[in-house]
C-alpha cells in the first residue's frame, strides 16, 4: 500500500501545475452540476408527487432512474480530471 502510494505522489509531483489546476477545477464543476441536476429532479419529483399522489411509486422510480444518470455522468468526468492528473 505505502508503495503505491509513493508511485502516485511521484507521479503527481512531475504534472505540470495547470494540469493540476484544471482538474481540480473540473472535479468542481462536475460536482456542482450533479449536486444541482439532482436538486432539480428531486424537487420536481416532490411536486409531482404533491400534485397526484396516486403515481407516486412511478414518479419515484423514474426520480431514482434519472439522479443515477447525473451521478453517472458526475463519476465520469471526475475519473477524466482524475486521468489528467494521472
Amino acid at each position: 500500500m505505502e508503495t503505491l502510494l509513493l508511485v502516485l505522489l511521484e507521479v503527481i509531483a512531475g504534472v505540470t501545475d495547470y494540469a493540476a489546476m484544471g482538474a481540480g477545477i473540473g472535479a468542481g464543476i462536475a460536482v456542482i452540476g450533479a449536486g444541482i441536476g439532482i436538486g432539480q429532479i428531486g424537487g420536481n419529483a416532490m411536486s409531482a408527487i404533491a400534485r397526484q399522489p396516486s403515481s407516486a411509486g412511478d414518479i419515484r422510480a423514474n426520480m431514482i432512474v434519472a439522479a443515477a444518470l447525473v451521478e453517472g455522468v458526475a463519476f465520469f468526468a471526475i475519473v477524466i480530471n482524475l486521468l489528467i492528473i494521472l
